[in-house]
């Protein structure tokens, strides 16, 4: 028969002030704490390892990238480094050419983004209805996502062709003159959004949809008794239950709109896309990051800006988070 100090190690005997001696009582004290750690600690024990390996493969290259952004490196001798302390900095911000891929990284995202979103919760809207075919519809929505980003530029390069693309001559059938889509500024951001917005609407609707989803049905039951319209139920039930869903495709695509660069560089066919076009009208903060290291090898000012990349998203979260304060508190 075990004893009352085995049984208060092993979890099976309450501790309590009158049962055994004050050893005995101590013993109690320590099994039953034990045993509340092995319970509540083992998901930190299993997730530890993971954070270290993912600390370790995340802060090195930031940490590396922002050594090497303090000094002059080329691209053939990464082993040679001369120091210049901030001055990567101070000519980058001076450069026109970085305020100009700014500019131009965010426009971009605005006019991809936007549109993009609320395509993607309109049909998530549709394909939450009991339809027939739903599950076509759904997997056909993953389609563009599941295109590599060189077959969907490539065809849209085509399509948006100056002398024999579908799109011009659709414009030519109603009369309307043709588009230079790549050398005009704000016709090829609009070309290079439409590549973005088709790759990603389908990918953001499923997300919404599985939002939608499990939102509890008595909801819209109490709503439409209230006499609400269908209206009605998606902007006061709908997009209240899937809020935190929309900030999270909201923060995925501004992270996206940064570091494009596969659309623009294909759109570009050739020497054009590294420059964003013959006036970089189109270049963008990826562009003008390989620009820097890959063609004028200089990887000192190509780190500099990564990490101007780096630090315009913080500022975008501190600015919502922000937001987000304020709003809470005058409501």
């Amino acid at each position: 028969m075990a004893t009352s100090t085995t049984k208060a190690l092993a979890g099976d005997e309450p501790p309590g002030p009158s049962r055994g001696t004050d050893g005995e009582r101590t013993a109690r004290r320590r099994g039953a704490l034990l045993h509340r750690l092995d319970i509540k600690g083992a998901p930190y024990v299993f997730v530890a390892p993971f954070f270290v390996v993912f600390a370790a493969f995340s802060f090195y290259p930031l940490v590396y990238t922002s050594w090497i952004s303090l000094h002059d490196v080329e691209l053939a001798t990464l082993d040679v480094m001369e120091w210049v302390a901030f001055d990567n900095y101070v000519e980058l911000w001076g450069d026109s050419r970085f305020w100009n891929a700014l500019q131009n990284t965010i426009t971009i995202g605005v006019i991809s983004t936007v549109p993009q979103l609320m395509m993607a919760l309109g049909m998530a809207h549709l394909l939450n209805y009991r339809m027939r075919a739903s599950l076509f519809f759904r997997v056909a929505s993953l389609v563009p996502y599941a295109t590599s980003v060189a077959a969907a530029a490539l065809v849209f390069t085509m399509i948006f062709e100056r002398d024999f693309g579908m799109i011009n001559w659709a414009l030519g059938s109603v009369g309307i003159d043709p588009v230079d889509w790549e050398a005009d500024k704000w016709p090829s951001q609009v070309a290079i959004s439409t590549i973005v917005i088709w790759r990603w609407t389908g990918y953001n609707a499923l997300l919404y949809l599985a939002a939608m989803q499990a939102i509890p049905a008595d909801r819209y039951e109490a709503a439409s008794l209230d006499g609400a319209s269908r209206w009605q139920q998606f902007i006061h039930v709908t997009v209240p239950g899937i809020r935190s869903t929309i900030v999270f495709t909201i923060v995925l695509s501004t992270i996206g709109a940064t570091q494009l660069f596969g659309e623009p560089l294909i759109f570009g066919q050739g020497p054009n896309g590294v420059t964003g076009g013959a006036d970089n009208q189109y270049q963008t903060l990826g562009l003008l990051l390989y620009e820097e290291g890959w063609k004028n090898y200089q990887m000192g000012r190509s780190a500099t800006v990564a990490w101007a990349m780096f630090m315009l998203l913080v500022l975008v979260f501190v600015l919502q988070r922000v937001i987000k304060r304020l709003r809470s508190r005058t409501s």
